[in-house]
This record gives C-alpha cells, sequence and structure tokens, in this order.
C-alpha cells in the first residue's frame, strides 16, 4: 500500500468507496467491510481503511447502508421501454418468480433516457430495494451510478442488455445466432439483397446481430454491403427510412429488423407503395410479439423468450441476495432464440 502523504486529497466530488479501493490497491468489498469492522480483514487493512477513509473525507451511503442492513422484500426493476411485448413479457416473468418468493417488484421506466436511469436508480435505492434488475437504456454510456450500487454491496443483475465493465451477473438473448438463423431463411427463400435494419451499434446486442448478419451473407457468398444496413430500431423510424429505400432502383428483396415493431413499419410502407409481401419483399422481425400475429400476412420473427429470461434473471438475483459472499464470480445466462416462420417471408 501506498503512504497517504503520496496523495492528493483535493476531492470536487463525493468520495465513494471505489476512490479509497483504488488508492489502496484493494477490491471495494474489502473497503466496505473494513468500513464495518468485518473479522476476515486484517486488523492492519482495517486501520488502513478507516485512516484514509478520515483524510478524504468519506461519508458512507446512508440509504444504501440501510437497504444493506434491513430487507424489505422489494426489487427493483429498471425497463427501458414498456410498450415492447418483449419487455412487458420480461416484467411478467420477473414478477412470477418474486411473488412466489413473497417479494414485491417496484418497476420504473428509464424511457431509453440516461438522466431517467440515473434518477431511477436513486428512487429505488430511497424506496430500500434488496437488489436491482437492470436492462440500461441506449444513450446509457458511462455505468457509475450502477458501479456505485455495486460498491455498496447491492446486487445488481443486468437482463437484455450486456455489460462487460461491471462485475455484475448478465442474463442476455443469443442475439447472434437468432440474426443469423432469420438471415439464413431468408437468404434460403432467394433473397440476396437483405437490409437489416439495426440497433445502436454500441450496445453489445447491436455488435453480436450485425455479426450475425454478416455471417450468414458469408454463407451463401454474399459481400458485405454497409449501404444496407441502417439505424433504425424503432416503428416511426422505420416508416420513415423504408420510404427512401424501398423506393430506390435496387431495392432490397429482403429486410430484417431488430424488432417486431420496426418490421411491422416497413411492411406499411411496403403495402402503401404496392409491393407485395412476401412475393416481392420477404420481412423478418425479432421478438414475436402478439403485433407478429395481427398483420396480414403474419410476420416471422425471431423468439426472444422474454418471460424466460424474466425468471432466469430473477432467480439469480434472488440467490445473490440470499448469499452474503461478495467476491463471487459473476455468471452470465443467455436464453436461446427461435425463428418462427410465419407468411411474410
Amino acid at each position: 500500500m501506498q503512504k497517504f502523504s503520496d496523495y492528493n486529497y483535493t476531492m470536487k466530488r463525493q468520495v465513494t468507496i471505489k476512490d479509497i479501493a483504488e488508492k489502496l490497491g484493494i477490491s471495494p468489498s474489502t473497503v466496505s467491510r473494513s468500513l464495518k469492522d468485518h473479522p476476515d480483514i486484517s486488523e492492519k487493512t482495517r486501520n488502513a481503511v478507516k485512516e484514509l477513509a478520515k483524510l478524504l473525507g468519506y461519508k458512507p451511503n446512508l440509504i444504501a447502508l440501510n437497504l444493506k442492513n434491513s430487507r424489505t422484500n422489494t426489487i427493483g426493476l429498471i425497463v427501458p421501454e414498456i410498450e415492447h411485448h418483449f419487455f412487458s413479457k420480461i416484467i411478467s416473468g420477473i414478477e412470477d418468480v418474486a411473488y412466489e418468493h413473497n417479494y414485491n417488484v417496484l418497476v420504473v421506466q428509464s424511457n431509453e433516457s440516461y438522466m431517467r436511469e440515473v434518477l431511477n436508480s436513486q428512487t429505488l435505492l430511497s424506496n430500500r430495494v434488496d437488489g436491482m434488475l437492470v436492462s440500461f437504456s441506449k444513450e446509457t454510456k458511462d455505468f457509475s451510478h450502477f458501479q456505485q450500487i455495486i460498491d455498496n454491496e447491492i446486487p445488481i443483475v443486468f437482463y437484455d442488455r450486456a455489460i462487460t465493465n461491471l462485475k455484475a451477473d448478465m442474463v442476455v438473448v443469443d442475439d447472434y445466432t437468432g440474426a443469423y438463423d432469420a438471415v439464413n431463411h431468408l437468404l434460403s427463400k432467394g433473397c440476396r439483397r437483405v437490409a437489416f435494419y439495426s440497433a445502436p451499434q454500441h450496445l453489445i446486442l447491436g455488435k453480436d446481430r450485425l455479426q450475425g448478419y454478416i455471417d450468414a451473407l458469408e454463407k451463401y457468398g454474399i459481400i458485405y454491403d454497409k449501404n444496407l444496413v441502417y439505424s433504425c430500431d424503432s416503428y416511426e423510424s422505420a416508416i420513415k427510412i423504408s420510404n427512401s429505400v424501398l423506393k430506390k432502383v435496387d431495392k432490397p428483396d429482403g429486410v430484417f429488423a431488430v424488432n417486431d415493431l420496426t418490421a411491422l413499419g416497413v411492411m406499411k410502407v411496403a403495402k402503401k407503395l404496392g409491393l407485395s409481401v412476401p412475393e416481392e419483399l420477404k420481412i423478418v422481425g425479432f421478438e414475436n410479439s402478439r403485433n407478429s400475429v395481427l398483420t396480414e400476412p403474419e410476420l416471422s420473427s425471431v423468439d426472444q423468450f422474454g418471460y424466460t429470461l424474466g425468471k432466469k434473471a430473477a432467480s439469480i438475483l434472488l440467490e445473490r441476495m440470499k448469499d452474503d459472499t461478495v467476491n463471487y464470480e459473476p455468471v452470465k445466462h443467455v436464453i436461446k432464440t427461435k425463428l418462427i416462420v410465419r407468411g411474410s417471408s
């Protein structure tokens, strides 16, 4: 450990457990247990942590401490957008597991906003939830608000959207295989210019689905054309983009969309332009929502099994909340997908 005299103590923000851990070269959990005089931590380390904490002006997060020391039997759930069938199925799976174990679920929606997500996490803390299930927003690139929760030994399980730089469990969909199967299906039906309406590429799921798309093309000897990939993941944006894409001379003969609402936007424009689905344009979505069977023709789609994903995420979180071990190895559970072929392809 370095001497405290080596440090510059000028801090313009609130000092966290992570700050102390980084300066002493130890883990945040060791700092947390040292501050609580945990017997597994040596007296030398405990004294060093307390001395540096005092010098830095560290003040514990009282909300988080209260949360850790008393159970409320409440799970916090952050959802990006409730309007998607996929997320509503996830909520159902989570609630069924939670209620079976006498837990309540407090649901908040970020509406794909980073700022709302930060406020959501603070709201859940102030309501003293015992743990959190999180699918972060598309805007989120700074995860420090979740790191602070983890540092205070409040378990988090991330679902659907994976993250690699936080020590937390994850339950995600096999996005690569789902995309590969969808595009492979379109190509097997004779498509040779398959457009991909994609998720943002800073999301791991966006990268994985793009790679599945590329690899399926390669199997058929088709060169990847970046001009056939559009950043488009909503019904409204699909209508706007498709009004241009589907009027081109070299328009696509197939579309793989990142979710069903986006696919339905494509289908709406195709019909407006007089394109026959699936004869002139084949379409596959990703979600297998209720809407997929309400269209004419019915929409082919990749089933993500949201209910199963929700149940698994809740089960993992409940196990973490039972176990006081802080130095665990996070798990990543992957839910397999299944292509459901219907009339649109």
